[in-house]
C-alpha cells in the first residue's frame, strides 16, 4: 500500500514535468502499410505463435506474416476480425460477425478455418463483432458488446450483458469483465461476480495489467490510471489539460520488469515505469505511421509491434542499435560526438548540442534528458576533441573552446577541421580550410600561437606519427608528411604523396596512425607507409579484410580494435574474437549500412557499451557489448513447399502438426508421396528474428540431390526442376552477421517413379532382358548354326571349286596333252601326208619312167627290148611292190589314227593287204586317182576294190564308206 501511495504522489509531481526528457536513444521503427501486407489498413489485435508467426486481426481476415510473407486468411462470411487469440495446442482463435471459430493446420500444414458456430445456442448464433478473445485456465472467452462465449470442453455457455460488455482482460491470474451497467467483475465459480468496494459502472476501463506482485494497473478511456489493490480501487494522477492520460486511452500492457505500455487514441504509444515516470513516446513524430494505437505486442525477441488505425508498425525496442536525435525538430547531419564531464555532446551541421548524463551511466542511450544547444556554436561542428581536461570543437568560425556551456572562439579563422595534441608537449596543431595553425595550452585554457606558413591547403584529416611527423590529406592532392621546426612555429619542409609513391589516386584518402603505423585508406584499401623506402605499399595485415574495396575511415578503440566504414559499411575488427585461423573476427552492422554521412564518415568508440555513429539525421548509438551477446535464438521456418506442373499444388503450408499440436519437426507418418508428374518445386522460408532481417543469411540443401550446403544469400525462396524419382529431404538453416547459425528445418518429400519405373515395370523390363537374352542366344545359335552350314557348303563349295580346278587343270593338262598329241598328229599327220605324197610322186615317177622307157622303146624300135629292159622293169617293179614304204606308212598311220589298221584287221579278218591299204587311203580321204596310183593299179580298179571293200565290210548302200572309216576308230 505504501508503495501505491509513493506512486500516486511521484507520479503527481513527475508527469507534469516529465514528458520534456525522454529516452535518449530512439529504437529503430518499421513501417508495415496496408499496401505492403495487401489487406485492410487498421490492425485491431496482433498475438505471436511458438513458431514466430505473427496473426493479426484484419478488417479482410487473419493475416499472418512470418518475416518474409504475408497471408491473408477471410472467414468464411469475410467479415472484419477485431481480435485474436492462440492456444497451447496452437489453434488460433478468431471471430467476425455472426461468425467465431480457429484456424488450424491440416496434415499437409495449411492454416483451415474450423468454425465453432454450431455449437451456439440458437438464441445466439446471430451476433455482432468480437472485440476480445481471452484464453483462461483453458477455457476460451469471446466478447461482444451484447454476449460473452465461454467455449469449454467442446461446449459454449453464454453470458448477457446487464449494459453492454465493454472489456474482457486477464491479469495477475484472473479473467476481468466491464459492463456499463454493473462495472468491473471477475469470473469466479464459473459466473461473474463484483470484485471491487467502489462503483465502477461510472468509468470506462480500456485495460488491466499486472503491476506489482498484489496489485493490478488500471486504465480508463478518459478518466486516468487506477491501482487495483485487493478489492480496492486507487485513483491515480490525472495529468493536466491537453496531456496524455485524459486523451482516450485505449489499452496498458506490462512489457517489461518496470515498463507498461499504454496505447491511445491520439498521443500514440506511452511507455512509463513503476515510478510514473515518462520512458518513452511514440507518435507520428518519432515515426509512427499513426497516433491512433488499437493493439499492442510484446514478441518473443521483446520487441514491439503496434496495431494501427492506419497500418502496422514494428518497434525494434529490444535493440543494440539506436538513433540519438540531438534536435527532433530539426534532423541534421551530426558527424562529431564526445562525452566530456557527464555530458554528451553531438556536433551537427547546426551547432553543437549537449544533455546530461549520469556518471554511473553504463549505456547512453537508455538516459532520460532533453539536448540543448551550445550558445555560440551555430554553423556546422565538424570535430569534437578532449585535450588537457578541456574540449576543443573544429568549427566552420574556427577553433572553439568548451566550458560550462559556453563556446568561445580561440582563433580568428578560417574553419578548423580537427585538432591533435603533441604528446608529452602544450603544443597542439589545427587543420583548417587554408593550412595549419598552432595553438597552446596553459592553466587558463588555449592560445592562439600563428598560422604555420609553407602549405596554403584544405587539411581536413590530421595524425602524428610517434617521430612528431605531421601527416595530412587533401581530399584531391593527396597525402602530405609535414616536418615542423623544434619550436614548432614553422614548417620545415613537407612531401606529397600520390599515384607516384605508391598510392592508387590522389583522391579521397585519409591518414591515421594505427598500431604505431601510418595508415592510409583509400578508394582501393588499405596501405601503410614504408619507412625503408619512403613511399605507400599496400597493408599486408589490412588486405584479406579489405582487398580493393574502398575505405572511408578508421579508428582504434580503448580495446586496440579498429572500427572502420568501407563502401558506406560499418564493421568493427575485434582482436579479442577469433575466426578460423585469424587473431581477429570482423564484424558488420547492417542495420548502419548506407547510413553514414558521405564525404565525412565518423565512428566515436566512447567504450564496449556506448559506439557512436555519425549519420545524416542524428547519430547512432551502438551497444557493442550487447549487440555480440544477444541472446535472440535464431531460428528458420519452411513457409511454403510447391509442387510445380501445369500449375502450382500447395502441399505444405508451413506448419508441422502432430497429435493435433503443433510440431517443431515434419512427423515421419506424413511425408508426402506425388506422382513423377509433379517433379518440380518451390520452396520458401524465413526466419522470425524480425529486428535482425538485414542481418540473416540462408543456406539450403536438397539431401538425395545436392552434394552440398549452398552458398550463403539474403534469398528466401528456391527452386528446383525436374528431380528423378527418389526420397528428398529440404533442409534449410539460418546464420547472422556475427556467425551463430540456427538448426536446420527439413521437410522430406517423395517423387514416386512413372509406371515404367516402378518395381513391376523393371520386373518387366528384366523378364523382357531375359526374353531378348534368350531369343538373342537363339537367335545366335540359329545364326551359328546357318553360319556353321553356311561355311560347311562353303567349304563344300571351295572344295567342289577345287577340285573342279583340279579337274581344269587336269583339264588344262588334258588339253595340253591334247594339244601336244593333237600337235604331234599333225606332225605326224604332216608327215604320212608327206610320205603318202612321197609314196604318190614316187609311184607317178616310176610309172613316168617306165612309160618313158616304153615310149623311147617303141621311139627306137629296140627289138627284145623287154628282155634287154626286162631288168629295168623288174627293178621298177620290185620298187613298186616294196613293203618297206608301206610298212612305214602304217606304223605312222595307226599312230596317228588310234591303231586303225589294227582294230580294222581284228574286227574285219577277212580284208587283206590290199583291202587295208585302200581303207587307210580312204581314212586319208585321197582321191581316188592318188589312191589308184599309191596301190598302182587304174582307176576303175580302185572301184572295183572299193566295192570289194564294202562287202567285206557289210555296209549298206546308204552308208558312206568315208564315214564308216572314221566310227569304227573313236
Amino acid at each position: 500500500m505504501k508503495k501505491t501511495l509513493l506512486f500516486v504522489i511521484v507520479l503527481r509531481a513527475l508527469l507534469c514535468t516529465s514528458f520534456a526528457q525522454t529516452t535518449l536513444g530512439t529504437p529503430a521503427i518499421k513501417n508495415y502499410t496496408h499496401n505492403e501486407y495487401n489487406a485492410g489498413s487498421e490492425i485491431w489485435d496482433i498475438k505471436q505463435d511458438k513458431n514466430g508467426i505473427l496473426y493479426f486481426a484484419n478488417d479482410e481476415g487473419l493475416l499472418t506474416f512470418d518475416g518474409s510473407y504475408w497471408k491473408i486468411y477471410p472467414l468464411p462470411n469475410k467479415s472484419a476480425i477485431k481480435s485474436v487469440a492462440i492456444d497451447q495446442r496452437g489453434r488460433v482463435y478468431v471471430g467476425g460477425q455472426d461468425e467465431v471459430g480457429y484456424f488450424f493446420p491440416n496434415d499437409a500444414g495449411i492454416l483451415k478455418y474450423h468454425s465453432l458456430k454450431q455449437l451456439l445456442p440458437q438464441k445466439a448464433k446471430q451476433f455482432a463483432d468480437i472485440w476480445d478473445i481471452v484464453i483462461h485456465n483453458d477455457e476460451v472467452f469471446f466478447r461482444t458488446i451484447e454476449c460473452i462465449f465461454e467455449l469449454k470442453n467442446n461446449t459454449i455457455r453464454t453470458f448477457d450483458a446487464p449494459g453492454g460488455w465493454m472489456l474482457l482482460s486477464q491479469a495477475g491470474g484472473r479473467l476481468f469483465a466491464h459492463d456499463k451497467d454493473i462495472g468491473l467483475v471477475t469470473f469466479k465459480d464459473s459466473r461473474w461476480q463484483a470484485c471491487v468496494q467502489q462503483p465502477t459502472t461510472g468509468l470506462r476501463i480500456t485495460g488491466i495489467t499486472e503491476f506489482s506482485k498484489d496489485t493490478l494497473l488500471l486504465t480508463t478511456r478518459k478518466n486516468g490510471l487506477f491501482i487495483m489493490e485487493g478489492t480496492s480501487l486507487i485513483k491515480k494522477a490525472t495529468l493536466t489539460d491537453g496531456t496524455l492520460l485524459t486523451d482516450l486511452v485505449n489499452f496498458v500492457q506490462k512489457i517489461g520488469s518496470d515498463r507498461y505500455a499504454i496505447g491511445t487514441s491520439a498521443k500514440g504509444l506511452i511507455i512509463i515505469d513503476g515510478k510514473g515516470k515518462l520512458i518513452e513516446q511514440f507518435s507520428n513524430n518519432q515515426g509512427l505511421q499513426n497516433n491512433n494505437v488499437h493493439g499492442i505486442l510484446l514478441d518473443n525477441n521483446h520487441n514491439l509491434w503496434l496495431g494501427l488505425e492506419n497500418g502496422l508498425d514494428f518497434i525494434n525496442y529490444n535493440t543494440s542499435v539506436k538513433n540519438i536525435y540531438p534536435n527532433r525538430e530539426n534532423l541534421v547531419k551530426s558527424n562529431a560526438v564526445s562525452i566530456f564531464n557527464n555530458k554528451l555532446f553531438i556536433g551537427t551541421s547546426n551547432g553543437l548540442y549537449a544533455v546530461p548524463i549520469g556518471a554511473q551511466q553504463k549505456d547512453i542511450s537508455t538516459a532520460t534528458g532533453t539536448f540543448t544547444e551550445i550558445p555560440n556554436t551555430k554553423g556546422q561542428v565538424l570535430s569534437l576533441t578532449q585535450i588537457n581536461g578541456r574540449l576543443l570543437a573544429g568549427h566552420q568560425d574556427g577553433v572553439l573552446q568548451i566550458d560550462n556551456n559556453q563556446a568561445k572562439l580561440i582563433t580568428p579563422g578560417p574553419g578548423a577541421w580537427m585538432v591533435k595534441a603533441f604528446p608529452a608537449s602544450q603544443d597542439i596543431i589545427a587543420g583548417t580550410y587554408t593550412g595549419f595553425q598552432l595553438l597552446k595550452y596553459n592553466n587558463n585554457g588555449f592560445s592562439f600561437e600563428g598560422r604555420l606558413d609553407g602549405i596554403y591547403e584544405s587539411l581536413g584529416n590530421l595524425a602524428l606519427d610517434n617521430r612528431n611527423f605531421v601527416w595530412a590529406t587533401h581530399p584531391y592532392r593527396g597525402i602530405f608528411k609535414v616536418q615542423l621546426s623544434q619550436d614548432r612555429k614553422k614548417i620545415v619542409g613537407y612531401t606529397q604523396y600520390t599515384q607516384k609513391s605508391g598510392l592508387p589516386s590522389a583522391l579521397n584518402n585519409h591518414v591515421y596512425f594505427i598500431k604505431n603505423k601510418v595508415i592510409a585508406a583509400t578508394e582501393k584499401g588499405v596501405y601503410e607507409y614504408n619507412t625503408t623506402e619512403g613511399d605507400f605499399i599496400r597493408s599486408a595485415c589490412y588486405k584479406p579484410i579489405f582487398n580493393r574495396d574502398k575505405v572511408e575511415f578508421l579508428t582504434e578503440d580503448s580495446k586496440g580494435n579498429i572500427w572502420f566504414i568501407s563502401n558506406q559499411r560499418v564493421g568493427v575488427i575485434d582482436f579479442g574474437k577469433r575466426s578460423a585461423n585469424l587473431p581477429y573476427k570482423v564484424i558488420y552492422f547492417p542495420e548502419l549500412a548506407g547510413q553514414t554521412v558521405r564525404g565525412s564518415e565518423y565512428i566515436y568508440p566512447h567504450d564496449m557499451e556506448n559506439i557512436f555513429v555519425g549519420s545524416n539525421n542524428g547519430v547512432f548509438h551502438l551497444n557493442y557489448r550487447q549487440y555480440v551477446s544477444s541472446e535472440n535464438k535464431l531460428n528458420v521456418l519452411l513457409t511454403t513447399v510447391k509442387a510445380i506442373a501445369e500449375k502450382d499444388s500447395l502441399i505444405f503450408g508451413g506448419y508441422f502438426v502432430k497429435n493435433n499440436r503443433l510440431a517443431q519437426a515434419q512427423n515421419t507418418q506424413q511425408v508426402v508421396s506425388l506422382s513423377n508428374h509433379w517433379n518440380s518445386f518451390h520452396f520458401e522460408y524465413t526466419s522470425t528474428l524480425f529486428a535482425q532481417k538485414s542481418n540473416e543469411e540462408f543456406s539450403y540443401k536438397l539431401i538425395g540431390f545436392d552434394k552440398d550446403w549452398s552458398q550463403w544469400s539474403v534469398k528466401t525462396e528456391k527452386d528446383y526442376t525436374n528431380l528423378p524419382y527418389g526420397k528428398y529431404t529440404f533442409s534449410v538453416k539460418a546464420r547472422n552477421n556475427l556467425g551463430a547459425a540456427s538448426a536446420p528445418v527439413n521437410y522430406t518429400f517423395i517423387v514416386e517413379p512413372a509406371w515404367y519405373q516402378t518395381i513391376w515395370a523393371y520386373f518387366l523390363y528384366l523378364l523382357i532382358i531375359v526374353y531378348v537374352i534368350y531369343v538373342g542366344v537363339k537367335t545366335q545359335q540359329k545364326r551359328f548354326a546357318l553360319h556353321q552350314q553356311r561355311h560347311e557348303e562353303e567349304q563344300k563349295r571351295l572344295s567342289y571349286l577345287h577340285s573342279l580346278e583340279l579337274d581344269r587343270n587336269d583339264k588344262e593338262i588334258i588339253a595340253l596333252k591334247n594339244e601336244k598329241l593333237e600337235a604331234e598328229l599333225t606332225y605326224k599327220n604332216k608327215e604320212l601326208a608327206t610320205l603318202t605324197m612321197q609314196m604318190v610322186d614316187r609311184g607317178k615317177l616310176l610309172l613316168n619312167i617306165k612309160d618313158e622307157l616304153m615310149a623311147l622303146i617303141k621311139k627306137l624300135n629296140i627289138a627284145d627290148a623287154s628282155y634287154q629292159f626286162r631288168s629295168v622293169f623288174k627293178l621298177l617293179s620290185d620298187t613298186e611292190k616294196s613293203d618297206d614304204d608301206w610298212d612305214n606308212f602304217a606304223l605312222y598311220f595307226d599312230q596317228v589314227h588310234n591303231n586303225f589298221l589294227t582294230t580294222m584287221k581284228s574286227k574285219f579278218p577277212g580284208l587283206s593287204s590290199t583291202d587295208l591299204k585302200l581303207c587307210a587311203y580312204l581314212r586319208l580321204n585321197l582321191s581316188s586317182k592318188e589312191i589308184a596310183q599309191l596301190l598302182n593299179i587304174s582307176l576303175k580298179g580302185v572301184e572295183i576294190s572299193r566295192y570289194r571293200v564294202r562287202k567285206k565290210l557289210q555296209l549298206s548302200t546308204e552308208i558312206n564308206l568315208y564315214d564308216f572309216l572314221i566310227e569304227v576308230t573313236k
